[in-house]
């Protein structure tokens, strides 16, 4: 009897102190329309979200459902995933296609997770580049000497590029993988190609847009100029010179561009808009601008020391973006940012800074918002906008104003956004502009107002003076 007890507490202590789980997932229902020769794969945090890793793929058991079971974990370790074919152009969508978040599970939690697959991005077709003919990789293997390695770098050359002599604006942007092809990125595309195509198209002056992939395992070292004590990171400073030492040199020996500092833009989000805030502000000889969307501010307590020491050399114009939705600190820090570059003698009129309420860390919040930063930083801060025809000056009804005011010279198809700025140039009104609607002014304060309107032909302005 005693030597059953002792087996018995034996495997009790064995069960409590073997902490670790194991799960299987099973996809119970899948889209009709899956391909019958595609494999499925699970992508995940652990994955370093491969979407195609082989070690990752799922097989199918006797019943036809397709299955994974992960190694072991301990126990609580909570991962992020999702399902695909194979690529991000294939990654699981909801019932109506849209965006789904990430899916979760806590190890512990059961051993075996039943999956319902809605819907696929690509509507089971096979997916395929979504990249417009005017992009190319410029180069798979583009060396990288300062920092030893190699990169995948892509071009777009604007629309008749192939067909004038015409020079252009640059902007130089990171995640390269992302900018233009749903195919490559990671969760979804920015549509860079789309949207300044579009553009183009109603007479807008496009830049030559040059793509700089990210290092994968490297990316979070090349986007920081400083180590954060969890993450590592601190090969920034050599990016900055890569790009500002290498590769610029190179597109414009090989490119028609106009390679002076007020035709050069640099843009990027998350990681990379840290590291475009630090080479705009560093190399304010080369960049004139700067799309600084989601940036992450909070990775080291260097970026304010960098800030404080670094004063306004030449004009710039810098956009900054987030969401209210990105977590905490994230606003803040922007805005605390602003303050910093504001007390280094940057002007107000030179800094635009957006918050997108329910705005997240995501492509969605950069994608929607691309179009509009593009306009801020390289056609109204242009002298040369390339607008088919002159912008016409707005007149307003009635002017002086108290409650509110229409423009009168502008027809309802030049609607667009409304930007109302004080005399300093801080913003204080932005809207889509309906031309049939009275813009409401009573909150304003009495005094002279800047009142902006982007359209298709152009940005049209004109001075208001609102009265009490």
């Amino acid at each position: 009897m005693n030597l059953f007890k002792a087996l018995f507490f034996s495997i009790l202590i064995g069960i409590s102190t073997n902490n670790h789980a194991q799960v299987t997932f099973i996809a119970t229902s899948i889209p009709a329309n899956t391909p019958e020769g595609d494999n499925l794969y699970i992508a995940g945090d652990f994955t370093a979200w491969n979407p195609g890793s082989p070690e990752f793929m799922m097989q199918k058991n006797e019943e036809g459902n397709w299955y994974i079971t992960l190694p072991e974990r301990p126990q609580g370790t909570v991962i992020k995933f999702k399902f695909t074919r194979g690529s991000w152009t294939t990654v699981e969508k909801g019932s109506s296609g849209e965006e789904i978040p990430d899916r979760s599970f806590t190890f512990g939690n059961g051993e075996t997770v039943n999956i319902t697959i809605l819907q696929w991005a690509d509507g089971g077709t096979g997916g395929g580049s979504t990249a417009a003919a005017n992009v190319q990789v410029m180069d798979n293997n583009f060396f990288m000497p300062q920092l030893n390695r190699s990169r995948r770098i892509w071009i777009y050359l604007p629309p008749g590029y192939e067909t004038t002599t015409l020079q252009y604006p640059v902007l130089y942007m990171h995640d390269g993988q992302n900018l233009f092809d749903v195919e490559t990125a990671f969760s979804g595309e920015w549509e860079v190609d789309e949207t300044l195509n579009s553009l183009a198209a109603d007479g807008v002056t496009v830049p030559i847009v040059v793509g700089i992939d990210n290092g994968g395992a490297y990316r979070i070292a090349e986007y920081t100029p400083w180590p954060n004590p969890q993450y590592g990171g601190g090969d920034g400073d050599a990016y900055a010179r890569f790009i500002v030492e290498t590769l610029k040199p190179y597109i414009d020996q090989n490119y028609r561009t106009l390679p002076s500092r007020e035709n050069t833009g640099i843009m990027g989000s998350s990681l990379g808009g840290l590291i475009s805030h630090y080479t705009a502000i560093k190399y304010q000889e080369v960049f004139s601008k700067a799309g600084i969307f989601s940036p992450s501010y909070w990775f080291s307590a260097e970026v304010w020391n960098f800030a404080s020491e670094n004063e306004k050399r030449e004009n710039m114009r810098l956009y900054q973006l987030c969401g209210t939705n990105e977590g905490a600190g994230v606003t803040e820090n922007m805005l605390r940012m602003s303050d910093s570059l504001l007390s280094k003698g940057f002007l107000p009129s030179e800094i635009n800074n957006k918050i997108v309420q329910g705005g997240q860390h995501n492509e969605a919040l950069w994608r929607t918002n691309f179009r509009e930063a593009f306009l801020w930083l390289f056609v109204e801060g242009s002298a040369s906008t390339g607008i088919k025809s002159p912008p016409t000056p707005l007149i307003f009804s009635p002017n002086p104003a108290k409650d509110s005011f229409r423009i009168d010279n502008l027809d309802t198809s030049s609607a667009g956004i409304l930007i109302i700025s004080d005399t300093a140039g801080r913003e204080v009104l932005r809207k889509e502009s309906d031309l049939n609607e009275a813009v409401n002014i009573r909150h304003l304060k009495s005094g002279t107002y800047i009142i902006r309107l982007f359209t298709k032909t152009g940005i049209h302005e004109g001075k208001l003076v609102r009265i009490d």
